[in-house]
C-alpha cells in the first residue's frame, strides 16, 4: 500500500517536472509571433536552465521515472481491458518515446552524442525546409504531450470538488496554450522557409550547426536505434504479464449481482476483473481512488479483504462510507468475495460525490415537505415569468436555509420541496432539532422575502412545514446522469400529508408526535391532535403549532 502510495506520488512530481518543461518549450515557440531574433532571446531565459547541469539532470531523472513508471504499471495491471480516457492516456504517452526521437535525436541528444551544435534556425530549417515530414512528427508532438499532460491531470484532479467549478476555465487555457505555440512556430518557419532561398544562409547555418549529409545518417541511426530500443522495453512488461498468467494458480471467486462469478488474477483489483471479462463498471478518475464512482458493496467474503490503503480510505472517508462499502480501483481480494456496484456503469464524476451511504438502505430521517400557499391565486393574477421570478426567490430562500442547518434539498414538488435531515449521523434529537432550526431560518427568510417583495405582492406570502421522523430507503434515484438523493416510503408520504394538514388547521407548521418524542419536546396538549392518513390503520398524532417551538 505505501509503495503505491508513493509510486503514485513519484508519478505526479515527475509530470509536473515534464510538464514545466514543456510549458517552457512552448511558451518559447511561442515568442516567435513577435520575431524569430524574441525566440532566440527567450530561449536563453525558457530554455537555457534545462539545458545546464542542474536542469538536465531534473528533467532526465523526471522522464525516466514516468516513463518506468508507466512499464512498470502496465505489468501490475491484471487485465488491459480500461476505458476509452485510460486507452487513450496509455496510447499518446507510449507514443511520446518515438515522436520524441524524431527531434531530439537531432537536437540535444545528437548533441551529446555526435557533437552537433543544433539551434533554433537550424531546427526549424530540418522541419521545414530539408526534412518537412520532421516538421509534421514535431506538430504531433505537441498535440500527443500536450493532449497526454491534460489527461492525466484531468483524471487526477476530477474527484476535486473545486475541479468541475474552475474546469471550464482550464478547459480554454489547456487549448490556448498549444494554439499559440503551434502559431509561433508556424511564422518562425515561413521566416525560415523565406530565407532559405539563399543558398549561403542555408549553408552558414548548417556549418554553424556542424550538420550536413554524414551527419544526417547518423542521426538517422541514432533515431533508429532509440526506437527499437523503446519497442524492446515496451514488451518487456507484456511478456511479464504473460510469464506470470502462466505460472500463477490459486485464483479467487468473485460474484457479481448480476450471477457472474469471475475468477480473478492474483493481485488483481475488483474494477481490473470486471474489465476483464468484459463487464460495464464506472471509474471516472481511471482507477486511481479519486472519483470513488466504481464503490461497491461488499455482500460476502468482507472478513479476508485487506484493509483500505491511505488513498482508498481518505476517498472512503470524503464521502462517509459506512461499513461495508470499498472503492473496486483498490480492493484486491485474496479469497472469494461477492459485490453490489452502487453506482451505474455511466457515472459521471459529480456522481462521485454523493454520500457513501446512499445506495438504498432503510433508515432512520427526519423528512422536512414546504409548502408555498396561494401559488394558484398568484398564477391567476400575475404574468408566468412574474410567477416564475418569485417561485425562484422562494426556492432560492429556502435552499438557503437548508444549506445553513445541515438540511439536504432532496427534490421540488411544484410549488414547494422536500428536505432530509439526519443523514450525517445517527442522532435522532440533533436531527430533529436541525430540522426545527431549519424551520426556524425559513420562516426568518420568508418574512425578509415578504419585505423585499412588498411591491410586488398584493398579501404576503405563507408556506405550510410538515416534519416527521422514522424510518424511510433513502439512496441515489432517478434515472442515470440525473439522480438525486432522496427518500421514499410510509415515512414520507406521512409528512406530506401533515404538510397539507397546516391548511385545514390554519398553522404554520405540523410536527409528528413521533419527531417531538425523538428531539425530547414538551409541548402544550391543546396543540395535539390526530388524523387518519389515507392508505394506514392506525392514526396519526400530531401536534398544530403557529410557530416553530426551540
Amino acid at each position: 500500500m505505501v509503495l503505491r502510495g508513493l509510486r503514485a506520488n513519484l508519478r505526479f512530481a515527475s509530470a509536473l517536472v515534464v510538464i514545466a518543461f514543456v510549458v517552457c518549450h512552448l511558451a518559447n515557440h511561442a515568442l516567435a509571433l513577435v520575431s524569430l531574433d524574441a525566440a532566440m532571446a527567450g530561449h536563453a531565459v525558457l530554455m537555457d536552465p534545462w539545458e545546464g547541469r542542474v536542469g538536465t539532470a531534473l528533467l532526465l531523472t523526471a522522464g525516466l521515472t514516468h516513463y518506468g513508471n508507466a512499464l512498470w504499471s502496465i505489468y501490475l495491471r491484471r487485465s488491459l481491458r480500461m476505458s476509452a480516457v485510460e486507452a487513450w492516456q496509455l496510447g499518446l504517452g507510449l507514443s511520446i518515446p518515438v515522436l520524441m526521437l524524431v527531434h531530439v535525436s537531432g537536437t540535444r541528444l545528437g548533441a551529446e552524442v555526435l557533437g552537433i551544435r543544433p539551434g533554433y534556425p537550424s531546427v526549424l530549417l530540418v522541419q521545414w525546409v530539408l526534412s518537412p515530414w520532421k516538421g509534421a512528427v514535431q506538430a504531433v508532438l505537441i498535440l500527443v504531450v500536450w493532449g497526454h499532460a491534460c489527461v492525466g491531470l484531468h483524471l487526477r484532479m476530477s474527484g476535486k470538488r473545486w475541479y468541475p467549478a474552475l474546469r471550464s476555465w482550464l478547459q480554454a487555457v489547456a487549448v490556448m496554450i498549444p494554439t499559440v505555440a503551434a502559431s509561433g512556430w508556424i511564422a518562425a518557419g515561413s521566416h525560415v522557409a523565406r530565407a532559405a532561398a539563399d543558398p549561403d544562409w542555408v549553408r552558414a547555418v548548417l556549418a554553424e550547426a556542424r550538420f550536413g549529409p554524414t551527419t544526417a545518417a547518423e542521426v538517422t541511426r541514432l533515431m533508429l536505434l532509440g526506437i527499437a530500443l523503446h519497442a524492446g522495453l515496451i514488451g518487456l512488461p507484456f511478456a511479464a504479464r504473460q510469464t506470470r498468467r502462466w505460472t500463477r494458480s490459486g485464483r479467487p471467486l468473485l460474484t457479481h449481482s448480476s450471477g457472474r462469478m469471475l475468477r480473478m488474477m492474483p493481485g488483481a483489483t475488483i474494477l481490473e476483473t470486471l474489465r476483464d471479462h468484459g463487464i460495464l463498471h464506472a471509474s471516472v478518475c481511471g482507477g486511481r481512488a479519486r472519483c470513488t464512482t466504481c464503490r461497491v458493496r461488499i455482500m460476502a467474503g468482507s472478513e479476508t479483504l485487506p484493509p483500505p490503503g491511505p488513498a482508498e480510505a481518505e476517498a472512503l472517508a470524503r464521502i462517509q462510507a459506512p461499513a461495508g462499502v470499498r472503492l473496486a480501483c483498490q480492493l484486491r481480494p485474496v479469497a472469494d468475495v461477492a459485490i453490489l456496484p452502487l453506482l451505474p456503469a455511466d457515472a459521471r464524476a459529480a456522481d462521485g460525490n454523493l454520500h457513501g451511504g446512499m445506495d438504498g438502505r432503510e433508515r432512520q430521517v427526519v423528512v422536512v415537505f414546504v409548502d408555498l400557499r396561494g401559488s394558484t391565486t398568484l398564477g391567476e393574477a400575475k404574468l408566468p415569468y412574474d410567477v416564475m421570478f418569485i417561485l425562484h426567490r422562494f426556492f432560492q430562500q429556502m435552499t438557503a436555509a437548508l444549506l445553513a442547518t445541515g438540511g439536504h434539498y432532496s427534490n421540488f414538488t411544484g410549488d414547494g420541496l422536500m428536505a432530509l435531515y439526519g443523514l450525517d449521523g445517527d442522532d435522532p434529537a440533533g436531527a430533529v432539532a436541525d430540522a426545527l432550526a431549519g424551520a426556524r431560518e425559513m420562516t426568518a427568510r420568508m418574512e425578509r422575502l415578504n419585505h423585499d417583495l412588498a411591491l410586488e405582492l398584493t398579501t404576503p406570502l405563507r408556506m405550510g412545514i410538515g416534519i416527521h421522523f422514522g424510518e424511510a430507503i433513502v439512496g441515489s434515484m432517478g434515472p442515470p446522469g440525473s439522480k438525486i438523493v432522496s427518500a421514499i416510503g410510509d415515512t414520507v408520504n406521512i409528512t406530506a400529508r401533515l404538510e397539507g394538514l397546516t391548511k385545514d388547521h390554519g398553522c404554520l407548521l405540523v410536527l409528528s408526535r413521533a419527531a417531538a418524542d425523538a428531539a425530547g419536546l414538551v409541548l402544550p396538549d391543546a396543540a395535539l391532535h390526530q388524523e387518519a392518513v389515507k392508505g394506514r390503520t392506525e392514526p396519526v398524532w400530531f401536534y398544530a403549532l403557529d410557530r416553530v417551538p426551540g
